[in-house]
């Protein structure tokens, strides 16, 4: 027996059973010491506590937070408190003065003291101290690179040796590996990279849509107009990436981008509002089905961002409306994120505008690129298969850094393609010793995300038309004709406009590289309706 502090075994012979005791009764007291402050906190939190605005964290275990929920709500007698828990039946329905200040202040009370009972119960919560309020960013530890038995750093997921099989790399295929890569070092193809005599080049053997010295390059930044691609190189540490949307009912694209970005994006904002852009009330439909569990898989890197107000003049003017969902979004999500470093990127979208996976990754893993960066994305109208000519290119992302010093926190901004004419702008590349130079991922012709307009069931776009911001004329909603679901059915099946003009199409196909996210072709029945034209 090892002996403790010196002491000569009669000693601890001696004191050990006082000594034990003494343990047990400690732990003993602090048991229950912690029984009655968790009793306390429970017992204040479902009396005096109110949320609603801050019911935005993520939830690891959603099953027990609706079971509570229910029982909270079954002493209320508001007769459209259900509306909010159930989900699908109230999305189109119109309010009237006294039912919309009856909805409003159901939707400002249904977390009440739902979130300060949940960070109690669940004390192994990672944010469980701030869950309500904020979102702690953590380090990807994912090992993107790996080194090769011959030495070269590489990409694993764009390099031929880099993907082992059933968790481990067979012999065979470690020898097949190394001869191909002293195959590729002999034929170095570039006077600057030739060894000198009597050396070895090492390299990584690339796969398909793959470039560059690390394999790290995407097709869609190989061919971007990045002016500094041969001076990029491999982070130690990734950056962080926020993706920040407002969400309206686009709820399927929303499945498709959480698949879509879910390894690459660290922090989804999600802005919600009980307001349509026309400054309507509506439901909490997306936090509806957060806490159901329909995004249970991606919900612990979902930061709720809940707007409970329509802006003065929104109404008058659209545009008001259509700018103050970006701006609210991105300062008062950014606020509530922590640990958050100069060099994380930030992008944000509208809920049509869908990234691909492999152009946030090169942002995430490499030094060298310059901003902002816009993204060329495929364009499409009512469905994938109406695939409009060029594509979309909307400037999307920035440094952290770059948003708050030029942009001033303002996503709007970021968007708007003005950063030259902005305040900070001089002082910002001055003190960073970055030259900024606006660049786009990917081109007309090497896409790089999805833009689906309009990408719903006639149902859906019956819905987006009277939602519509009073701004972006003619607001085809307020015809009704246009409304017309069979009107909407020939819309779709034909590809033509709200103005009665039909546009020309480039053939299509679902097997087309970049023809919609992988998530959507997985599961095709279910997504039919986007994927094919069934009017046709």
């Amino acid at each position: 027996m090892k002996l403790a502090f010196g002491k000569p075994p009669w000693r601890q012979q001696k004191h050990w059973p006082r000594m034990k005791m003494r343990r047990h009764k400690v732990f003993l007291f602090c048991t229950v010491g912690l029984c009655v402050i968790s009793f306390l906190h429970y017992y204040k939190a479902l009396h005096y506590v109110s949320l609603l605005r801050e019911l935005s964290a993520p939830y690891p275990n959603i099953k027990s937070f609706i079971v509570v929920a229910g029982m909270f709500w079954k002493e209320r007698t508001t007769p459209l408190s259900s509306s909010l828990l159930k989900g699908g039946q109230a999305l189109a329905m119109r309010l009237s003065d006294n039912e919309a200040e009856d909805s409003m202040e159901l939707d400002r009370e249904m977390g009440k003291d739902l979130i300060a009972w949940y960070d109690r119960v669940q004390p192994n919560h990672p944010n469980r101290k701030d869950a309500a309020h904020n979102f702690q960013l953590r380090d990807d530890t994912t090992p993107y690179f790996v080194h090769t038995k011959a030495g070269a750093l590489c990409f694993r997921h764009g390099t031929e040796t880099a993907t082992p099989k059933d968790g481990a790399v067979r012999e065979e295929e470690r020898a097949a590996g190394q001869r191909s890569i002293l195959q590729h070092q002999n034929t170095a193809h570039s006077p600057r990279a030739r060894p000198q005599r009597g050396k070895r080049l090492v390299r990584c053997v690339c796969r398909q849509g793959w470039h560059g010295p690390y394999c790290g390059i995407p097709t869609m930044v190989q061919h971007s107009n990045l002016p500094t691609k041969d001076r990029l190189t491999p982070r130690e540490v990734p950056r962080r990436v926020i993706n920040a949307i407002n969400v309206n009912h686009e709820f399927d694209l929303l499945h498709a981008r959480f698949h879509e970005l879910a390894q690459a994006v660290d922090l989804f904002l999600v802005c919600e509002s009980n307001f349509t852009a026309y400054g309507e009330t509506r439901s909490l439909q997306f936090l509806q089905l957060l806490l159901n569990g329909t995004y249970r898989y991606v919900q612990h890197k979902i930061l709720y961002v809940f707007l409970d107000h329509f802006p003065d003049g929104g109404r008058q003017n659209g545009w008001i409306a259509d700018d103050y969902l970006r701006t609210f979004l991105t300062q008062n999500g950014m606020s509530r994120v922590q640990g958050v470093r100069p060099d994380d990127v930030f992008i944000i979208n509208d809920a049509d505008e869908i990234p691909a996976r492999e152009g946030v990754l090169f942002l995430k893993l490499f030094d060298g690129w310059t901003e902002p960066f816009a993204i060329h994305m495929r364009r499409s109208l009512y469905g994938f298969f109406w695939k409009q000519l060029g594509s979309l290119e909307v400037v999307s992302g920035c440094t952290v850094g770059m948003l708050n010093a030029v942009y001033e926190n303002d996503g709007i901004k970021l968007r708007r393609r003005e950063y030259y004419t902005m305040p900070g702008f001089r002082k910002y590349e001055n003190d960073t010793g970055h030259i900024l130079v606006q660049w786009s991922i990917g081109s007309p012709v090497h896409f790089a995300g999805w833009h689906c307009s309009w990408c719903f069931s006639p149902e859906g776009i019956h819905l987006k038309l009277i939602s519509a911001q009073n701004g972006d004329f003619p607001r085809w909603g307020d015809y009704e004709d246009k409304r017309d679901l069979n009107y909407i059915r020939k819309l779709i099946r034909t590809g033509g406009w709200f103005d009665g003009s039909v546009q020309e199409y480039p053939p299509s196909d679902p097997k087309e590289h970049m023809y919609a996210p992988k998530y959507l072709l997985d599961n095709f029945e279910r997504y039919r309706y986007m994927l094919v034209n069934t009017y046709s």
